[in-house]
């Protein structure tokens, strides 16, 4: 008999899956979007085909969803103080990107023979840039700087022009053909009706959730976001209006009128995580890998014009206005992913005019599998370059190893078990030399280099650093890292004592295990350095947390 995966146990499949693609990310320092849409993408019907092929649809509003909320995300960046000095710097960028990217495909697929209304279409298609794995991948590394901004800015523009260009470039295509009964007027007209409709629809929406979560208490402010994204999203699709226009416009009047905007996008994350891994596990299960084949040369030409065209017309403008060399080389590759828009405005142009629709739709879903999976990697790459990640996201550092963990929940349970008799005080025959584990420490003259594969290496979370007489001078803390941004450019000239502080505490080897535990008590580092007990204070090794707490817990199993 046929075992028919049921839609609970598919859900439950795409997030273990992507689970596990999230750890082998983190080993191999890829985006997580990447991994989540390669594992989509190979659970799917292109490859291994676990996922029957009716369960990526039924899952269509939880995705749309999850847009809704990626889009909300983005306009709460944007404050009218900060699109006025974004605006200033980069409309000129903006403009020259679209301009380019429009031309180069279309002036690209002419040059090949294509007829002019493929041609004029896809370039305006090629505009389109995927704001869910683009915003996304910026909230993964938590970027900060010029090129991020200037990211989120021209991803906002890019999917508004794009709709608004592929509906004048239909209307002109269907003008020229004779195809359209009601007058030029009356279309623009309709598309304008529907553009305003989205705005009143988010502006309202912004403005209750301002108002509700200023009045409300916090625990209640998920339920109030969740409640206006879905009736919103719902209106949108029963009146036919782009509802990407309406979250985008959510997210800006919060921005505005809320002086808790971070708390409330704060609060929203704890749904969007979920709602991100399904929505590119889900989105990986719908790339067609023998459609990118199949594309063909009109493919590659499309995609390689409009790369071209997003890095050129970057380049060239931010060069003629004398952007940063940062914004010129690395602004560009942020704009190379393409999914979502791109996707859904071929859908429209399949059931307007099936003759002119599907060759553009072949196109498009053969170039998104490329798109998609090496977009985030661009992004990713262009963060580095330029500086923007904070150093604890650019690295791969565990807490833990798996034998470690294991461990650590043996002692929590038999913790569990012993807790009603109190803790019992550590024995004075043990001492710190007994739990010491080696550790040559890092060197103060280290480079970044040094400094990150020693992290990369290590599952503490606080690194001592040493002298050239291997005397502890300082400690580096991995929380704080968060604080100092990678910068590739100056990897030689950043040395282990810039990021060190100031060691509160140190152990020697013949103290008792009670003075580690009355350290620990009052400190949040998982180790202390143990040095030696003469005027060298030399590094000798460190004692983990983890390692004291077992310590306990096996004298309490022994008394009893």
């Amino acid at each position: 008999m046929a075992f028919d995966l049921h839609i609970a146990s598919t859900l439950g499949l795409l997030l273990g899956v992507c689970l596990f693609a999230g750890v082998f990310a983190d080993v191999l320092h890829l985006p997580k979007v990447t991994a989540y849409l390669l594992v989509g993408l190979l659970v799917g019907p292109s490859a291994l085909d676990w996922i029957p092929e009716s369960h990526p649809r039924l899952f269509e509003p939880v995705l749309k969803l999850a847009m809704a909320v990626v889009l909300f995300n983005l306009g709460c960046e944007f404050t009218f103080h900060k699109v006025r000095r974004i605006a200033a710097r980069c409309l000129v960028l903006s403009l020259a990107e679209i301009l380019f990217t429009c031309v180069c495909v279309t002036l690209g697929l002419l040059a090949f023979g294509y007829s002019g209304s493929i041609a004029l279409l896809l370039g305006c298609l090629a505009v389109a840039t995927a704001p869910a794995t683009t915003i996304l991948v910026l909230k993964e590394y938590r970027s900060e700087g010029p090129v991020t901004d200037s990211t989120g800015f021209l991803v906002a523009v890019n999917n508004f022009v794009c709709i608004l260009m592929f509906e004048f470039a239909f209307l002109a295509i269907h003008l020229f053909q004779g195809k359209v009964d009601i007058s030029l007027t009356h279309e623009l007209g309709q598309l304008l009706q529907d553009i305003a409709g989205s705005v009143a629809l988010g502006v309202a929406g912004g403005l209750v959730v301002s108002y509700g979560c200023g009045l409300m208490m916090m625990k209640r402010w998920l339920v109030l976001l969740v409640a206006t994204t879905t009736f919103l999203l719902g209106v949108c699709e029963s009146v036919d209006v782009p509802y990407m226009v309406t979250f985008l416009v959510m997210g800006v009047t919060v921005a505005n009128t809320s002086d808790i905007k971070a708390k409330i996008v704060d609060e929203l994350d704890h749904l969007s995580g979920l709602l991100a891994v399904l929505f590119f596990a889900v989105h990986g299960t719908e790339l067609d890998v023998q459609a990118f084949f199949a594309a063909g040369t009109i493919g590659a030409i499309y995609i390689i014009c409009r790369l071209a065209g997003k890095w050129f017309g970057v380049y060239f403008s931010a060069r003629m206005t004398r952007q940063p060399l940062e914004i010129r080389h690395w602004l560009g590759t942020c704009l190379f992913a393409q999914a979502g828009a791109a996707i859904a405005l071929s859908t429209i142009a399949v059931h307007r005019d099936p003759v002119l629709g599907k060759p553009i739709q072949d196109i498009i879903l053969g170039s998104v599998v490329l798109f998609e999976i090496i977009g985030p990697l661009f992004i990713r790459q262009s963060l580095l370059r330029t500086g923007e990640v904070p150093l604890a996201q650019a690295i791969r550092h565990t807490s833990r190893t798996p034998l470690g963990q294991l461990r650590a929940l043996a002692d929590r349970f038999l913790a569990a078990i012993g807790r009603g008799e109190g803790p019992l005080p550590p024995t004075t025959r043990t001492r710190v030399r007994d739990l010491l584990r080696k550790n040559k420490g890092i060197l103060q003259s280290s480079n970044l280099d040094a400094v990150i594969a020693h992290i990369e290496h290590s599952h503490d979370n606080t690194y001592p650093v040493v002298s050239e007489r291997l005397a502890v001078v300082g400690v580096i803390r991995y929380p704080l890292l968060s604080d100092v941004m990678f910068d590739n450019t100056a990897t030689q000239l950043v040395r282990a004592e810039d990021l060190a502080t100031r060691c509160e505490a140190v152990l020697y080897p013949d103290d008792p295990i009670s003075r580690a535990v009355e350290i620990f008590q009052g400190e949040t580092d998982d180790c202390l350095p143990v040095v030696r007990d003469d005027d060298s204070q030399e590094l000798l090794g460190i004692v983990r947390r983890s390692d004291v707490m077992h310590a306990l817990i096996t004298q309490r199993r022994k008394k009893k």
